[in-house]
């Protein structure tokens, strides 16, 4: 592994609230070294505090940015929770997930990490999630499947789901205990110590690839629809995303003027779901989609939820133990464990980044044992508010620092803020309810994607010329769809409690092909990876050195 750069006292600067940090002084024994050349091209760095206005401005880019993996992990709940037909649960759902996210962003920038850094809903632990729901006993109720038998407001049906949604909470809740721990106690360092590129590359890449499914699932409704929506994100995030739109601005010197915005490579998600979106409601009011519920397409309207934004109330205000008393079973506990061990592993990754972006030095051990900490008290504030899910930080924020040039952790403040307010504000969540199936469906075929392509990025840091290396990320990935997919074919095959265990386990992609990566990376001797020991440019020239480290 990488060594440890001294710190020479700079991290004081940072992480104890002190100081400016574009401004950190250069030390006489080390040259400046990209992260000072990158920050000092930042309009405001960490311990800014740029004007009222462009914090709200800028929280607004930063909540919209985050936006779809946000309501997406709701969404993709809702089939294993048997909520497909009821639009008011689901915004429900939205709002609680946008009031915790908010306050889990302002602990972690006021006591965590302290660096402008967004937390929000996690896809690690939803795999464990819908594996534990796809068990026999969770399976969803015929009769629930069909949206002319569902009376949303019946015992019987508010039973199903609740009782579905309490066993996800109690499991979520005992896995973030594990999170605290983890973290107040400094044994992440303990942990990354053993966990290397051939255990995060699968383990990341197996979390999109699981979700292939419910991707299918929803663009299949209408694949015209969802086909387009996917054109026009990758139309603004690839190919327009260098363009820049002129926006008016003021100032005292150059008055009213236009300034150059990327609004293509900061909401290309934004923009491609709103305008598919307008698509399907002029294609609705003009009754070009089909209006029968058997015929295709159908799903394609955006009148079918209609009644969700006239009966969603204009204030919700989310609790924890909303759904109910929380419950606890063992196959659940350590199928969240395997999402939070992940999250752990992945947010170390994006607190680095961050502080490269905003201009503040790596952060020390202390400061990331708080930071995962805090991770952990997040989930368990999701697991008791009803979530169905946890928190985690967000890498889509951490890239929108290097677009921005703002590093302050005041935006993300006003961020956190502007979220817990939609949270509160039950027709923002009724809105997002109305997005027709397909537009997510063309949605999650772009970010499951990236976030399985994020996972394999990992190996760069891996020497892939090695046959050791190419045969574990191999048989890890290959595992870890062969399995899984036996497992759910298979479900009579385990039977007893702890086999509950196993199934769970067993049909978590992403547990099974990092629980491969992991034992064979450190069991299998060879070389495990190379890391850049030492750069230097004297004159002209540009020389790098690479140490590479054996394993097993």
């Amino acid at each position: 592994m990488a060594p440890e750069k001294e710190s020479n006292g700079l991290d004081n600067y940072t992480f104890a609230l002190e100081g400016r940090f574009c401004d950190l002084p250069d030390t006489e024994k080390e040259p400046a070294s990209s992260t000072d050349e990158y920050s000092n091209k930042l309009a405001y760095c960490v311990t800014d505090v740029p004007p009222w206005y462009l914090c709200i401005i800028l929280g607004i880019q930063h909540c919209l940015t985050a936006f779809g993996g946000i309501i997406a992990i709701p969404l993709i709940l809702s089939q294993g929770l048997c909520l497909q037909h009821d639009g008011l649960t689901q915004s429900h759902l939205i709002s609680t997930i946008f009031l915790v996210s908010g306050v889990c962003t302002l602990l972690q920038v006021v006591f965590g990490i302290r660096l402008p850094i967004l937390q929000g809903g996690t896809f690690t632990l939803l795999a464990p999630s819908m594996a534990l729901l796809s068990m026999p006993e969770w399976t969803c109720p015929a009769w629930t499947q069909n949206a002319s038998l569902v009376n949303t407001s019946s015992t019987d049906f508010i039973e199903v789901w609740q009782s579905r949604m309490r066993a996800l909470q109690g499991s979520i809740i005992v896995g973030s205990l594990f999170q605290v721990l983890v973290g107040f106690s400094g044994l992440i360092g303990l942990f990354m110590r053993f966990i290397g590129p051939l255990t995060i590359a699968p383990t990341i890449s197996l979390i999109g690839l699981s979700l292939f499914d419910s991707a299918g699932s929803s663009a299949g409704n209408h694949w015209g629809i969802s086909a387009m929506t996917t054109a026009l994100i990758i139309l603004f995030s690839q190919y327009l995303r260098h363009i820049p739109v002129p926006f008016p601005a003021y100032n005292k010197d150059k008055r009213l003027h236009t300034s150059p915005v990327y609004v293509f490579q900061i909401l290309p998600v934004l923009l491609g779901i709103t305008l598919s979106w307008t698509i399907c409601y002029i294609l609705t009011v003009y009754n070009v989609l089909p209006a029968e519920p058997d015929k295709y397409g159908y799903l394609a309207r955006t009148d079918l939820k209609g009644d969700v934004m006239s009966q969603a109330p204009w204030l919700v205000f989310p609790y924890p133990g909303q759904w109910g008393r929380p419950t606890v079973s063992l196959a659940g506990v350590i199928g969240i464990l395997a999402g939070v061990i992940s999250s752990m592993i992945e947010s170390v990754g994006d607190y680095h980044a961050c502080a490269r972006l905003s201009g503040a030095p790596p952060p020390p051990k202390h400061a990331i044992n708080r930071g995962i900490g805090i991770e952990g008290i997040g989930c368990l504030l999701a697991g008791a508010w009803g979530t169905g899910n946890g928190t985690t930080s967000y890498s889509e924020n951490v890239g929108a620092l290097g677009i921005t040039k703002v590093g302050s952790r005041m935006v993300i403040v006003a961020s956190g803020v502007l979220m817990v307010v939609m949270g509160i504000f039950g027709k923002v969540g009724a809105i997002f309810t109305t997005i027709p199936s397909p537009v997510i469906g063309g949605m999650f075929m772009v970010m499951f994607g990236v976030i399985s392509a994020a996972g394999v990025s990992n190996l760069q840091y891996a020497d892939m010329n090695s046959s050791r290396n190419i045969f574990i990320f191999g048989f890890s990935m290959f595992t870890g769809l062969v399995i899984p997919n036996w497992i759910l074919k298979n479900p009579k095959a385990i039977s007893t409690e702890l086999d509950q265990v196993l199934q769970v386990l067993l049909t978590t992609s992403m547990f099974v092909g990092g629980f491969f990566g992991f034992i064979l990376d450190n069991t299998v001797p060879g070389i495990a990876l190379c890391y850049c020991s030492d750069l230097q440019r004297p004159g002209d020239e540009l020389i790098i050195r690479f140490r590479c480290v054996d394993a097993g």
